[in-house]
């Protein structure tokens, strides 16, 4: 599914980091060449095509965590399972997998969502963003070596004012998505860990005034929700199957 990039938020028109932390040992990320893009390969040489099973010891212990992450997902549906095997093959090819260098290198690159719930009352909060005109989570860039639990908790504290609880589903990430953009930066992929926080759905939140016109919560829908991440409304559907799961 293709997402117009309208803005600068990392799931195409989602919010981006302003600020970018580039790499302080650039011998050891490899930079790949991608569609649409002219940045030369720069890698030490016994690193040039690393082709390694997931664990192995060729693997930078970062992109191993993410690696570990992303194989513990359960899939709630078919799309799920393609875009974690999609991902664990990204992982096992390539340690390049933060985004360094606005708006798009590398692609794919990480991205962490949070997603504010309150499973009583049935809510999410959904923030107003100003560039792409889209209602969506809070979410940002994972910054080089950064576990996405923490991005995910930075991201938190940056867009809602707070520090968030992660005890809903806990504190793996619940949902993995694989998103091509396009637009005028030419395109790329976000690879998007989505982490549940809780919430109540009687507070309301200052955001960010530059990033967001406001917010509001929507009821747990994924039929009553606005312009919004095309997979959140799967998201919903896999959370319903865990807070109230099928009885036999």
């Amino acid at each position: 599914m293709l997402i117009t990039d309208l803005g600068e938020h990392p799931h195409g028109p989602l919010t981006q980091l302003d600020r970018v932390l580039l790499p302080r040992r650039h011998d050891s990320i490899l930079h790949r060449r991608s569609p649409g893009l002219t940045e030369g390969i720069h890698v030490r040489k016994r690193r040039e095509c690393r082709r390694a099973p997931i664990g192995s010891d060729t693997m930078e212990s970062a992109t191993a965590v993410v690696a570990d992450l992303v194989g513990a997902i359960t899939p709630v549906d078919d799309l799920e399972q393609e875009h974690i095997e999609q991902t664990l093959s990204w992982l096992a090819r390539t340690d390049d997998i933060y985004r360094r260098i606005p708006p798009a290198i590398p692609s794919p690159h990480l991205v962490a969502y949070v997603v504010l719930v309150d499973p009583g009352e049935r809510g999410v909060y959904l923030g107003r963003h100003r560039k792409s005109g889209l209602h969506l989570p809070m979410g940002g860039h994972v910054e080089i070596g950064e576990h996405p639990l923490a991005a995910a908790r930075r991201e938190a504290v940056e867009e809602l004012g707070v520090e968030v609880f992660f005890d809903v589903v806990g504190e793996r990430p619940f949902l993995l998505t694989v998103t091509p953009t396009v637009g005028p930066s030419g395109g790329h992929v976000d690879t998007s860990l989505w982490y549940v926080a809780r919430g109540c759905r009687l507070r309301d939140f200052d955001l960010d005034p530059t990033e967001f016109d406001g917010g509001r919560w929507w009821g747990l829908d994924p039929c009553g929700l606005p312009d919004t991440d095309p997979h959140l409304p799967r998201f919903i559907r896999k959370l319903d199957s865990f807070l109230q799961p099928a009885t036999t």
